[in-house]
């Protein structure tokens, strides 16, 4: 029995033990983008994101002896929306402590999400106001250094964070997407570019430029909004889900903002065949 490489070196199994590879453990590798390509070069549909999952990695702020992240500190989310997400996720409700607890067995530790409204009920306030996150030992109070959690613990803790600070914020403001969903939304392009030989789409930080045959655009990798250059935003409806079909994602999760993403990138980079008469009103 072996195990077969992005490069097709084979190699043998050597241990009783195998456990699924983290994108943590791929990072360590410096060889993360070859698995990358390789996911796109045999067209293999993951059934979870792996190879382009989101990675979430110590700041230097919570690097440096601290022992609790407030990255997300101030963001308000809807209380049912939020602590349904984190339920589905395996996190439990402490009312006596007015936050969110996940345990994980395998590793003895426990995650903590507190709120600015401390011990109120979280669906007695209009609005949880998120402080920080916080490792301890299972049954203990005691806060452990970030720096001594393991990796891929805290990647997933505060990948659970983020997917309920994007999906059930509340206040005058959608937050757009972390970081590390715009550097896997950026992947993803990149090497939807290099397969389709698509030479006039550029990535800068968090927006995909395109320059088109009518016009040049904007499309930002982390809310999908579409700019024209120069010029303000166009309004190009979400491609439905029914209609993805042709679009090719790595992973069966569902994940619309994603395919909205890339498609409009798509669709923009070949503007000539636009046939949407709203659309072609919007760029001329």
């Amino acid at each position: 029995t072996a195990l077969r490489s992005y490069d097709d070196t084979i190699n043998p199994i050597q241990d009783n033990k195998l456990r699924i590879a983290h994108c943590y453990d791929l990072w360590l590798t410096q060889e993360w983008h070859l698995w990358q390509e390789d996911c796109f070069e045999q067209q293999r549909q993951q059934p979870f994101k792996q190879v382009f999952r989101e990675l979430y990695l110590l700041t230097a702020t919570e690097q440096a002896n601290h022992n609790f992240s407030r990255r997300y500190e101030g963001h308000q989310v809807n209380p049912r929306q939020a602590l349904a997400l984190w339920g589905k996720r395996g996190w439990v409700t402490c009312l006596e402590e007015g936050g969110v607890r996940r345990t994980f067995h395998q590793t003895n530790l426990s995650a903590w999400v507190t709120f600015v409204e401390g011990y109120y009920t979280p669906t007695e306030v209009e609005g949880l106001t998120l402080e920080g996150v916080g490792f301890c030992r299972r049954g203990e109070w005691e806060m452990l250094k970030l720096r001594d959690i393991p990796p891929r613990l805290f990647s997933e803790v505060m990948r659970d964070l983020d997917l309920v600070v994007s999906v059930a914020h509340q206040g005058g403001v959608d937050p757009e997407a972390s970081a590390s969903t715009v550097e896997m939304r950026s992947a993803l392009v990149r090497e939807t570019r290099r397969l389709l030989k698509f030479g006039n789409v550029q990535l800068q930080e968090s927006h995909a430029l395109i320059k088109g045959d009518l016009a040049e655009y904007s499309v930002h990798l982390g809310s999908a909004v579409v700019h024209r250059q120069p010029g303000g935003a166009l309004c190009i409806i979400p491609v439905p889900s029914q209609h993805r079909g042709r679009l090719f994602l790595p992973f069966a999760d569902d994940d619309p903002k994603t395919a909205e993403v890339v498609s409009k990138i798509l669709l923009l980079a070949k503007d000539k065949q636009i046939k949407d008469p709203t659309i072609l009103e919007q760029i001329r």
